[in-house]
Parts: structure tokens; sequence; C-alpha cells
């Protein structure tokens, strides 16, 4: 795999809202993948290629995997911080998250997309060249 530079990533504030916590007053381990794709969307569109260029660029891109590893609860308005960060970018896009309040961790995971063609639905073995042109890396 090509090295990720260190601008692959991007960080967010969220403070959980009232409808964000179940009956014991935590977050709900739901709303995590919400926090995980708000951080992904941003970063997505620092490098402008969000969801609305991805399928302008003849793209879509299911996420096919995700995982998330709860560490503590998270409570109602408590700050947390979420990063998003690119760790693989050749044959699948592979967004890896840390959700901190301070300097503890609350939740890790992953998510893994991979490219499909929008007029064959045909699942890409490489990602897209745009991809790349994007995120200002070379193969």
């Amino acid at each position: 795999m090509a090295d990720a530079p260190k601008e692959l990533s991007h960080e967010i504030e969220v403070r959980p809202a009232f409808f964000d916590v179940d009956p014991m007053n935590v977050v709900w381990h739901g709303h995590y993948v919400k926090f995980f794709e708000v951080a992904r969307s941003e970063l997505m569109q620092k490098f402008n290629y969000d969801y609305m260029a991805m399928r302008e660029s003849g793209f879509f891109w299911p996420i096919v995997d995700m995982r998330i590893k709860f560490v503590r609860p998270a409570a109602l308005h408590q700050l947390l911080k979420v990063k998003a960060t690119i760790t693989e970018f050749e044959s699948r896009l592979r967004v890896e998250y840390r959700i901190t309040s301070g300097t503890e961790t609350v939740t890790k995971g992953y998510t893994i997309q991979v490219a499909v063609d929008a007029n064959t639905m045909e699942m890409q073995w490489v990602c897209p060249k745009i991809l790349w042109e994007r995120l200002g890396v070379s193969p």
C-alpha cells in the first residue's frame, strides 16, 4: 500500500443530544455510526469528493465492512472529538475512526468502502483514478 500522508485526516466535535442517549443515559451504540458518518463525510468534502462528487464521477462507494470497538460510554452533552483517517486507498477505501473525550478513547473503529461502477454496477478491484487525484496521492 502507498503511504498515506498525515493530512488524510479530519476531526470534528460532537455533543450527544437528548435523542442520542438510551434509557441508561449513555449514548446508544447505534449513534456512533452516525458520528463516524459525519466525520467521514467532512473528511471527503475536504478533498472535494463527497457523495455527490462520487456519484458525478460515475461511482458509488457502498460500505461493505464496518467494525466498532466500544471502550467506554459517552454521556449526554459530553464533548467528543471524532477523528477520521484514510488508511487505505489502493483497492478499497478504508477509514479509521477514533472518538475521544479529553485524553480518553471512547470508541474506535473502521469502515471499508469499495468503488462500484454506477452504470454497470460492477465492483472495481482497484480504486478509480479520480480518488487518487482528489486525495493528491500517486500510485
